[in-house]
């Protein structure tokens, strides 16, 4: 690790330290998001309601390479970012080295187990007679990048464990910037439609993921991906899948998630899919901002878990306050002109009617969820596997029982606000966790405050 890193670890005001970890993260995330909002966006120039109905059928796809990515990325991220506070050197290039190639294997596995079953796999995501084939055509494309999209998400997670986030940051716009390009070629060059789209993610992560493994070879000081440091001990495993398995686990829960709301939401049309496939990915850009902050302080916690509890409060007290002015600010800009950000995608009044009313009704949860992500870094940084496991379930063992309620008592608005009622009880289950953990380390903290 590098002298600038180590200050921001160790010596930096918390306030400066949170910037330098989190804004890169940020930015990163935020712009994940938009190229994601103009995939929706190119499609849209289509005018054709089947296209978008099968992007956002395909979410919960995404959702679970994805996890897989973060299996072994923040799993991995995480046991590095404590090895570095203990300066074990040697334990991170094992760790490293282990994480970039067990998430090629691990996307090698998805395709070969899911391109025989690719069928049932689009009507499992619920795809209807219109958007059947172009579910088909996505799901075909994202099976066959899975090793790259896999590999993309470890790295990132890695290389911001040493404390590069400027370089993560680079990373992923630059992967952003790729998908824009080639989202305006295949649309309006080639005409690709809904293949062209989804190759252009998978080819964007191609990119993003050899800038990161040029960094890893060339400038960094502790990680690599040489084969000859590849190790799969049993602390390395143990303590990889420890914090990996919930994050796996929730990233799973949410694919599912995204899957049985979107078959509640088939029972009125693909118009209200359609809704919530755009207000979903609008939604997205604030609550990966607020992803992006909490994801970007989990190595500095970890760190100072290991190096200096009193830092690792000050930095949680700090994020929260910055959590709440966000979720303010946000929710301000949606609920006066939410009308007009749905209509960028589409002009038919349904689905600015549906769409609009969609998003009012999930960002009343804005801060809930900003919360429960910081909750859920905050387990991870200090290796609490069970709370980490218990906050990566209990969101969608929540949603499955009030969905079915919701929807026979209110329809298609109980469907909507079940998500709300979700993270609402997420949050009270993380604040409880969260209690217990500040008294087991209460004496820890007064100890340093003497």
């Amino acid at each position: 690790m590098d002298a600038e890193n180590l200050h921001y670890f160790e010596k930096a005001p918390v306030a400066k330290a949170v910037a330098h970890f989190a804004v890169p993260m940020m930015l990163g995330t935020s712009m994940s998001v938009i190229y994601s909002i103009l995939n929706a966006y190119f499609l849209g120039t289509l005018h054709n309601t089947a296209m978008l109905t099968a992007l956002a059928l395909t979410l919960p796809l995404f959702a679970i390479i994805m996890a897989l990515g973060n299996l072994i990325g923040i799993g991995s991220g995480t046991f590095i970012s404590r090895l570095l506070g203990e300066k074990k050197v040697d334990e991170v290039k094992q760790v490293s080295s282990f994480a970039f190639y067990s998430s090629l294997a691990l996307g090698l596995i998805v395709v070969a187990v899911g391109l025989p079953f690719i069928d049932p796999i689009v009507h499992g995501l619920g795809a209807t007679p219109d958007s059947f084939g172009f579910t088909k055509e996505y799901t075909t494309i994202m099976l066959l990048g899975s090793p790259i999209v896999v590999l993309f998400f470890t790295l990132e997670n890695i290389v911001r464990s040493e404390g590069a986030a400027l370089t993560s940051m680079v990373g992923m716009i630059l992967s952003v910037v790729v998908n824009i390009i080639l989202d305006a070629l295949v649309i309006f060059v080639f005409h690709g439609g809904v293949i062209g789209v989804a190759s252009a993610t998978v080819l964007s992560n191609l990119v993003a993921s050899v800038f990161f493994a040029a960094h890893i070879r060339s400038k960094s000081q502790a990680l690599t991906v040489s084969i000859k440091w590849f190790k799969a001990t049993k602390e390395i495993l143990i303590n990889v899948f420890k914090i990996g398995v919930p994050v796996f686990v929730m990233s799973l829960f949410l694919g599912a998630m995204s899957l049985i709301f979107n078959h509640f939401l088939v029972e009125y049309g693909d118009p209200a899919v359609a809704a919530y496939g755009i207000s979903s990915r609008l939604l997205q850009f604030p609550e990966f901002i607020l992803m992006g902050l909490c994801e970007g302080v989990v190595p500095l916690i970890a760190f100072s878990f290991t190096a200096n509890k009193l830092r690792m409060k000050h930095t949680i007290q700090f994020t929260l306050k910055v959590i709440a002015g966000l979720a303010v600010a946000f929710g301000l800009i949606v609920y006066l002109i939410s009308d007009h950000l749905i209509g960028l995608f589409t002009n038919d009044p349904l689905l600015i009617e549906m769409g609009s009313y969609i998003l009012h009704v999930t960002f009343l949860s804005l801060f809930i969820t900003g919360m429960t992500t910081l909750f859920t870094g905050i387990f991870q940084a200090t290796a609490q596997g069970t709370a980490a496991f218990i906050m990566s379930v209990i969101q969608g063992a929540t949603l499955i029982p009030v969905l079915v309620i919701a929807n026979r008592v209110s329809g298609f608005h109980g469907v909507v606000w079940s998500l709300v009622i979700a993270d609402a009880v997420a949050f009270l289950v993380g604040a409880g966790m969260l209690y217990v953990l500040r008294n087991k380390l209460q004496p820890d903290l007064e100890q340093l405050a003497q």
